[in-house]
């Protein structure tokens, strides 16, 4: 058979607020649209319903930005309170200019604004932002492990965020957290169609899918957080967190 890669969005699940629980939340909209996972299925989950489900939300009036804060906030143009929560996310400012902060999450991550974000959050009591997980790894262990109890099979799961590229253009999806599968494809060894061996071939497999869901997920209305992957051949390696992913700054051209 053809390789087939089946992505379902988890459809009516409800509006996540702080303290939810997510495990229970998307166990029961899955059975409610009929979905019955199977062993190799992946689970994606969108960073903002985890934060949010972490009560990772920060009124920004409650926020006193610093000095460092303050002349950053100066230079781009940027709300002074915004700024400081960026540097208290961030172990480097990687670049900036007017409108625009790079920065080095604490995690890792290289992203603007160090992943911080108002979209797709009430504004009802005042400005707030999103935060990211303490530690998006930690989290998708945790959601990983308990998924793997409830449905009696190993449940991998990447929890993705959209995020610009150097060089291009618009926004894609990527793996800010990962348990239970390697992110990695090391293929390394093996051999193309010409019999040529090859050498430095590593697909980015937890990218990739996280970068499937986001165009199913959305970013506007869409409400489609959760969803469900079925189909991918996935690598033989032992599962790692997403912090395989991360190019070492020794091996940083680009910095």
């Amino acid at each position: 058979m053809a390789p087939t890669l089946i992505l379902t969005a988890v459809e009516h699940l409800p509006w996540v607020t702080p303290g939810d629980d997510l495990v229970p939340l998307v166990i029961a909209a899955t059975a409610s649209q009929g979905l019955v996972p199977e062993p190799g299925d992946i689970l994606v989950v969108a960073q903002k319903v985890v934060s949010k489900a972490e009560d990772r939300l920060v009124a920004l009036a409650a926020v006193s930005p610093g000095t460092v804060a303050v002349k950053l906030a100066e230079e781009t143009g940027k709300d002074a309170r915004l700024v400081e929560l960026i540097l208290s996310e961030s172990t480097a400012i990687v670049r900036s200019r007017p409108g625009l902060i790079i920065a080095e999450h604490r995690c890792g991550h290289v992203l603007a604004n160090a992943g911080i974000d108002a979209s797709n959050i009430a504004q009802d009591d005042g400005e707030q932002v999103l935060l990211w997980p303490e530690d998006p790894d930690v989290s998708a262990t945790d959601l990983h492990q308990r998924y793997t109890k409830a449905y009696g099979f190993r449940v991998p799961v990447i929890i993705n965020d959209s995020m610009g590229r150097a060089w291009r253009l618009g926004t894609t999806g990527h793996a800010i957290g990962v348990a239970g599968l390697d992110p990695l494809w090391n293929q390394v060894g093996e051999h193309d169609l010409y019999g040529n061996e090859l050498r430095v071939t590593e697909p980015a497999t937890a990218d990739g899918l996280a970068a499937a869901a986001a165009l199913v997920q959305g970013e506007a209305a869409e409400g489609s957080p959760v969803v469900w992957i079925r189909g991918c051949p996935r690598s033989s390696g032992e599962p790692r967190s997403s912090r395989a992913l991360l190019r070492p700054h020794s091996a940083d051209m680009f910095r």
